[in-house]
């Protein structure tokens, strides 16, 4: 066998150090990608993540925090999404940086005083006008304005008026005149004595109706010695014409009862904020369990309703019956009319509807919590100029807390 002998030349030497070179620097590399990761106190510190994106990655979620929907998105316990599809936090909304709001009426508060809801809401819509809820509790008189006339006056604005409340001032947060839709009760005597009065009556009821704001809703009680609703809340004359029909005149005047028992009505049912009674009678109570005193303050509460009375009086008891009406009218904001014949029940029952129409809303956040309850004065003055001395009808007071009027 041949023996291999290599031999070297000199000019070779560079060509095989090269090639050693890179022998070596290659098997270096390979040596580096075969080595184990190194023990965790030797590898490089973390980068900090948001905490729904690195419990997403370690497959444990934060306390509170769920997933959430066929896209695996992760919410807090209320529902709010922490990541969209693409695992970004998400950065969180006006509605999370705000302070909690309660949506729930505080405790001895009138359940018709002003519902206090979160920020984001959408307005209710009432009528042909949007009402936001306040947050805090307010107020609100509906103010008639006449001069020394006794003409109604409607071009006053908002610096025209002062309000008191047991003699303090008070500061009006709202104002506004506008022919609001009301919701309204029409209570009819149905005794014995009103047989021959009440086609007119019926007719000068269906006027008032018919001269009123067309989104007005209206109910028709007939009472006599207990009070009946013949037509519920509605907006169609012919069903309300149907309710004034029921006539069965008998029995005595439970007036009273009839007032106490449509006030509680429209608290519960009238979606209008603003509400009215128009009571029409020929003679005093003579069967009610309440008293006139009673009746009076059972009406009273924060929203309670104004009263309208049209006394078609005569006989012994006519100054005692005249008395209570005046006292039902003026203590709510309303007015009490004696008309001399059945002639002019039908022009009463439009100025009624003008007057209602004709109305000043003022809204104010009384001093004293509400919550404290107890009954509180209200005085309205205005001053204006061009005008001589002005006259305001409104409510004379109101029980802030309806739990503290007197019971039956």
């Amino acid at each position: 066998m041949q023996r291999l002998d290599i031999t070297l030349q000199r000019n070779e030497w560079p060509r095989l150090a090269a090639f050693f070179l890179f022998i070596f620097c290659a098997s270096f590399v390979v040596a580096q990608q075969a080595q184990p990761a190194r023990p965790p106190s030797q590898q490089a510190a973390p980068v900090q993540t948001q905490p729904a994106q690195h419990a997403q990655a370690s497959g444990a979620l934060p306390s509170g925090v769920h997933r959430e929907g066929t896209d695996n998105i992760l919410v807090d316990a209320s529902g709010i999404p922490l990541e969209d599809q693409s695992g970004k936090t998400l950065p969180p909304s006006n509605a999370e940086t705000e302070a909690s709001i309660p949506t729930t009426t505080p405790p001895n508060v009138s359940p018709s005083t002003t519902t206090v809801q979160a920020p984001a809401e959408a307005p209710n819509k009432s009528g042909d006008r949007y009402v936001f809820h306040a947050l805090s509790q307010e107020v609100v008189l509906h103010a008639t304005v006449v001069d020394q006339h006794s003409r109604l006056v409607t071009n006053l604005n908002k610096n025209d008026f002062t309000v008191y409340e047991d003699g303090q001032p008070q500061v009006i947060t709202n104002f506004s005149k506008e022919d609001v839709p009301v919701s309204i009760g029409i209570l009819i005597d149905n005794s014995g004595s009103m047989r021959d009065k009440r086609q007119a009556v019926n007719t000068s009821a269906l006027d008032l109706v018919k001269a009123s704001n067309p989104n007005d809703e209206v109910f028709v009680v007939n009472f006599s010695d207990e009070a009946i609703i013949d037509t519920d809340l509605t907006s169609d004359i012919s069903k309300m014409q149907e309710g004034l029909q029921q006539i069965d005149s008998r029995g005595g005047t439970a007036l009273y009862d009839a007032v106490v028992a449509s006030a509680d009505y429209l608290a519960k049912k009238g979606r209008r904020e603003k509400k009215v009674l128009l009571v029409v009678t020929d003679g005093e109570d003579n069967a009610s369990t309440d008293t006139l005193e009673q009746a009076v303050r059972r009406v009273q509460d924060d929203n309670g309703p104004m009263i309208y009375t049209i006394g078609i009086l005569g006989g012994e008891h006519e100054k005692r019956a005249k008395r209570a009406l005046e006292q039902l009218a003026i203590n709510t904001g309303g007015v009490a009319f004696f008309p001399k014949d059945l002639g002019e029940v039908d022009q009463i029952a439009r100025a009624v509807a003008r007057d209602i129409r004709s109305q000043y809303s003022i809204y104010y956040r009384p001093t004293r919590p509400q919550e404290q309850g107890g009954f509180r004065q209200v005085k309205v003055d205005v001053h204006a100029p061009g005008y001589g001395r002005l006259q305001v009808r409104t409510r004379a007071g109101y029980y802030a807390n309806p739990q503290q009027r007197a019971s039956k």
